[in-house]
């Protein structure tokens, strides 16, 4: 499968948007002054039609400033779409921002010293998120933004990449690694918090994620192979994937299923989108994809969203499961495609992702209910 022709746009689930959508902007530079927590910062939103589709694309922070959104495996987006959370520098260190969806207004949450943005995540009744600052997992109420720390990674240990909150909201999960070892630590969030050792290993794990309505643990090894434990360190296990190389994985929102993407040895194949079932031991191709990079899924994943890693159509594209056909939405023309990482709104009208394209990495957002069924989700998962 090759670079997709703009023509390809004609396919939809029910009906093309209209062409021709006439562009608005409006803009409007951040105060270029230090901020604190609980300050609020006006809109910086542009509108403006894919020069490919003609789409209408809303950039949703500005370039001037480098802004994320979390992990893609992390929850976001509110379930009504009211808002999302965001990493950005705009006040001079990276913190965390609630984007409301409604107005573009930013609001600042956190005065960390040391935030990691992939970290950020909505608890399941969106009153408050957890992140990392530092050794310090912390919780934070998104009203009055009072903050308790939950774990403090001790002293000699270095946490490693990813962390991930339970869907239900009772667990952490994140590893650390001192010297040659690295353990996965399971932390209990309510109450009086409390942190055990799931397993210990010689190689670094990075990447934990909790099984949606499973009390297992899904994480990633050096080698790039992914493997799956229970909460209580028992049944740890490789997980039998396709050959190649594990590019981005997931649960599917029921938890039955990892979904990833595979990379081929041989550079001339196309990269695939596969489901894994551990409960089977079972592999499948689900669709060939034109060279993504990174992908998402929405609430049944019926469709999928990847952004490519071709140099001549460097798009974010939908793909629709029972037709493996494409849509182009739009160009991404990230540096590092893998950047864009885009992912579904809990409703699925949605598409969010991250581009450098006009300056610093910035968010951007693409409607697509006009292709994809609207769905209800109780998480991202």
């Amino acid at each position: 499968m090759g670079p997709l022709p703009a023509r390809r746009r004609l396919w939809t689930r029910r009906a093309l948007l209209a062409a021709g959508t006439g562009s608005s902007f409006a803009t409007s530079a951040f105060p270029a002054d230090m901020g604190g927590k609980g300050r609020l910062f006006p809109a910086g939103w542009q509108r403006f039609p894919d020069p490919v589709t003609e789409f209408e694309v809303y950039r949703l922070t500005d370039p001037a400033y480098t802004a994320h959104l979390p992990a893609f495996y992390n929850r976001a987006i509110s379930r009504r779409n009211n808002f999302l959370l965001c990493s950005s520098d705009r006040t001079g260190s990276p913190q965390a921002f609630r984007l409301d969806l409604k107005t573009g207004e930013c609001r600042q949450l956190t005065d960390a010293e040391a935030l990691d943005g992939s970290s950020l995540t909505l608890m399941p009744d969106e009153h408050s998120f957890c992140c990392f600052d530092g050794a310090s997992l912390r919780q934070i109420n998104l009203a009055n933004l009072r903050e308790r720390e939950i774990y403090q990674v001790p002293s000699g240990w270095q946490r490693t990449a990813g962390a991930y909150v339970s869907e239900d909201g009772q667990h952490a999960v994140f590893a650390e690694s001192r010297g040659g070892s690295a353990r996965l630590q399971l932390v209990r969030i309510p109450g009086k918090t409390s942190a055990s050792t799931v397993v210990e290993t010689a190689s670094a794990i990075t990447h934990p994620t909790t099984r949606p309505k499973r009390t297992q643990i899904l994480y990633r090894q050096p080698d790039q192979s992914l493997w799956l434990v229970n909460f209580d360190g028992k049944q740890q296990r490789r997980l039998k994937l396709a050959g190649g190389v594990v590019g981005p994985a997931r649960w599917s929102p029921d938890g039955k299923t990892v979904l990833y993407l595979n990379f081929p040895e041989d550079p001339t194949q196309l990269n695939t989108v596969r489901e894994h079932t551990p409960d089977e031991n079972l592999d499948k191709v689900i669709a060939k994809t034109s060279q993504f990079v990174h992908f998402g899924c929405n609430a049944d994943t019926s469709v999928f969203v990847g952004s490519s890693r071709n140099k001549a159509a460097p798009y974010i594209l939908i793909l629709l499961r029972v037709t493996r056909r494409e849509l182009t939405l739009c160009e991404h023309r990230a540096g590092d495609p893998a950047l864009a990482a885009p992912v579904f709104s809990p409703d699925s009208r949605r598409v969010f992702f991250v581009s450098d394209k006009q300056g610093k990495p910035a968010i951007y957002r693409v409607m697509v209910e006009k292709f994809v069924e609207p769905t209800e989700s109780e998480s991202q998962g």
